[in-house]
């Protein structure tokens, strides 16, 4: 697998792990963190930038013989020295015929052969890491793997040597290659966290700064929270950019394999995009505001927080709704608050006994001088209906939706009518009774 495609991999696990365990209990503080450590544990350490450092152990039966750096042919330092000590181990089989190692020079440079057999050439890099010539450092690796390789041999003489040698070695290879990797992986992580945990912070601070100068300067909470938002998640992507970069990645190579695996992730995050890009749409068109009252689909309550990923409603019975953004801007709408004034209606029964039009004076009074019932436009009072025992009276009114609450004015108009009628000693029928008029149509009356 090459390391473009490792990367599309590692990413594709990255966003798509937090979704599958997000419906399994989303209160375990322990699954949040998972949900989202675990995924940037194996972009770490599954990540081939990581895993090539800048230079590998040559190591002959799991001891240390030198150092190489990246190759001419591949730009990973641990296979060049793999390559090495696979070159090796078919001389090792025979001991006897070991010659010693020595430096030679070709057209292509300088190299180290064995027995006649080139096992690694030295390049111009190496040198300049070494601090050396090529020729001076082909003599330092000839010598270093000249003593190694009659180690190695004596270590294979007598019975079991070269397995129990071998067995040993693969054990202290893997040891040895395992701690040289978390050596140069660890620093790089704690560089990264410290990085993202300081641009964390910094979102958090300039946030909270944008808040204090937005109630300052402007009142439309609306507005600063688009700001603020789009602020926060820009600063978190510049950090992390700034710590890929601490990682060892090259930021230009991982922005461009985002745009290589635009499938991959298309699919791992078609959700969250189209939560994400509703929410900017619908805090930039603004169909509705924080603190608005408004239906979505078979949902009503008042706007608390638009975010990127989902809007906050609270039902006025107090529950708590988070609507994914996509679902609210592909939903019929209904902003019951974006006029001031709204209208509001309220029925009740009268019965036949009644002076109606004294009744209706005592409602429209009593409905004009309910809490947040507005005087202009005035209340109005009509006959709905009539009954086969009562008569149907519709009070309409108008409130300030922006200043009031709808339900509570409604309830405060139905209490001011029935106050207003009991003490104008206007009785209300009783839906248990009935009045039953019996005429005598006898031949003789």
């Amino acid at each position: 697998m090459t390391g473009r495609n490792r990367i599309i991999v590692v990413i594709a696990i990255t966003v798509a792990f937090p979704p599958l365990c997000a419906p399994i209990r989303a209160n375990a503080w322990w699954l949040q963190t998972a949900r989202w450590l675990l995924p940037v544990l194996l972009a770490v350490f599954c990540s081939p930038a990581l895993a090539q450092g800048d230079v590998a152990t040559v190591r002959i039966d799991g001891r240390g013989v030198f150092q190489v750096g990246p190759g001419a042919e591949d730009g990973d330092p641990a296979a060049r020295a793999r390559r090495v000590e696979e070159r090796l181990s078919p001389l090792l089989g025979n001991p006897d015929a070991l010659a010693p190692a020595a430096p030679r020079r070709t057209t292509a440079g300088w190299s180290v052969t064995v027995s006649g057999i080139p096992v690694v050439s030295v390049t111009p890099r190496d040198a300049e890491d070494a601090f050396t010539t090529e020729a001076d450092l082909a003599r330092q690796w000839a010598a270093a793997l000249d003593t190694a390789l009659q180690s190695a041999r004596e270590r294979r003489l007598g019975w079991g040597g070269r397995f129990v040698t071998e067995t040993r070695g693969s054990g202290e290879a893997a040891i040895g290659r395992l701690a040289e990797s978390v050596s140069r992986i660890i620093p790089r992580v704690l560089a990264a966290a410290i990085v993202i945990a300081l641009f964390w912070l910094l979102a958090r601070g300039v946030r909270g700064l944008l808040r204090l100068i937005f109630r300052r300067t402007v009142e439309d909470v609306t507005v600063e929270s688009l700001v603020k938002q789009l602020t926060y998640y820009a600063i978190i992507t510049l950090g992390f950019f700034v710590a890929v970069d601490a990682l060892g990645f090259d930021p230009t190579t991982v922005a461009a394999g985002l745009g290589l695996s635009g499938i991959v992730l298309g699919f791992a995050l078609k959700d969250i995009l189209s939560n994400f890009v509703s929410g900017l749409l619908l805090l930039t068109l603004r169909p509705f505001r924080i603190g608005d009252q408004i239906v979505v689909g078979d949902l009503e309550g008042s706007v608390e927080k638009i975010e990127l990923r989902a809007t906050r409603l609270r039902a006025y019975d107090g529950r708590v709704m988070l609507v994914p953004n996509a679902e609210v801007f592909t939903s019929r709408i209904v902003n019951n608050t974006a006029d001031p004034l709204r209208r509001g209606a309220v029925a009740l029964w009268l019965g036949y006994d009644v002076d109606v039009d004294r009744a209706l004076d005592v409602i429209r009074n009593a409905a004009l001088r309910a809490t947040g019932v507005l005087e202009s436009p005035p209340p109005a009072v009509r006959i709905d209906d009539l009954g086969q025992d009562d008569i149907r009276v519709e009070v309409t009114f108008w409130a300030d939706s922006q200043r009031s609450d709808y339900k509570n004015t409604a309830a405060a108009v139905r209490a001011a009518i029935l106050d207003n009628l009991v003490a104008s000693g206007i009785s209300l029928p009783d839906p248990s009774t009935r009045t039953v008029t019996v005429k005598d149509t006898s031949p003789d009356k």
